[in-house]
C-alpha cells in the first residue's frame, strides 16, 4: 500500500499550512492543519508510514517586501528585471520563499520521494479554479464541493479549512505522479526539486 501527502505550506506560521494523505484507494486517511516549521518537521518525523509516501509540497510565496500594494501586486510579474534602470533591490522579483527547503532536502537525501507543485497552476489543470476571490469563503466552498462531487472524495458538508482542500490537491497530483506518469509534465525546478503539474484532469481519480 502506498499513501500520498499533500502538504499545502503557508509562507509563515501565522497562516495555517495544511496536510492530507490519501490511500490508493482514494481514502482520506489524516487531513490537519500546521503552523510552525516544527510541526511540518514533527509530521514528517513520527509518520510511520513515511518510506511507503509519495510527497507533493506547495511552492510558497515569499511576502517579505517593502510596503506598499504595488508592490505586493506587481512582484509576480518581475517586471524589475526587465528594465536596468531599476536594479533588483531587497528581493523584489523573488516570487517564492526557501521556506522548509533544507528540511525537505534532508527526507529527499533519505530516499523520500518529493515534488513541489504551484497551487494555483494545478487547481487550474484540474478545473477547480473558481470565479470567486482567491482563498475566499465563496472559493473555498466551491473547491470543497467539486472535490466530493467531480472527484469523489467524502468529504463532511460543514466547511473545511482551504489549507487542508489545498493539500488535498497536492496528495491527488502526487497519486497522478506515481500511477501516470504520463500524464505528468514538469514545469521548472525550484532549490532541487521538480515543479511538476498536470498535463489533464487526474486519471487516477474516478467520479463518484
Amino acid at each position: 500500500m502506498n499513501y500520498y501527502i499533500g502538504l499545502s505550506l503557508a509562507a509563515s506560521s501565522g497562516v495555517d499550512s495544511g496536510v492530507a494523505v490519501i490511500d490508493d484507494f482514494n481514502n482520506l486517511i489524516y487531513i490537519d492543519k500546521l503552523y510552525t516549521m516544527n510541526d511540518v518537521m514533527h509530521f514528517f518525523d513520527n509518520y510511520s508510514s513515511l518510506k511507503y509516501s509519495k510527497i507533493c509540497v506547495s511552492l510558497v510565496w515569499d511576502r517579505t517586501m517593502l510596503n506598499g500594494k504595488w508592490r505586493i501586486l506587481g512582484k509576480p510579474y518581475q517586471l524589475v528585471a526587465t528594465n536596468s534602470l531599476m536594479p533588483n533591490r531587497d528581493g523584489w522579483t523573488q516570487r517564492y520563499s526557501t521556506r522548509g527547503c533544507e528540511y525537505f532536502k534532508s527526507l529527499a537525501e533519505k530516499g523520500i520521494e518529493i515534488n513541489r507543485f504551484e497551487l494555483y497552476l494545478t487547481r487550474q489543470s484540474m478545473n477547480l479554479n473558481s470565479c470567486y476571490k482567491e482563498r475566499s469563503p465563496a472559493d473555498c466552498k466551491y473547491l470543497q464541493q467539486m472535490l466530493r462531487l467531480e472527484y469523489g472524495f467524502n468529504l463532511p458538508a460543514n466547511m473545511m479549512p482551504m489549507s487542508q482542500l489545498e493539500a488535498i490537491t497536492g496528495a491527488i497530483l502526487a497519486k497522478e505522479n506515481f500511477q501516470h506518469p504520463d500524464n505528468i509534465k514538469r514545469i521548472s525546478t525550484f532549490k532541487d526539486f521538480d515543479v511538476i503539474d498536470f498535463v489533464s484532469k487526474p486519471k487516477s481519480l474516478i467520479p463518484a
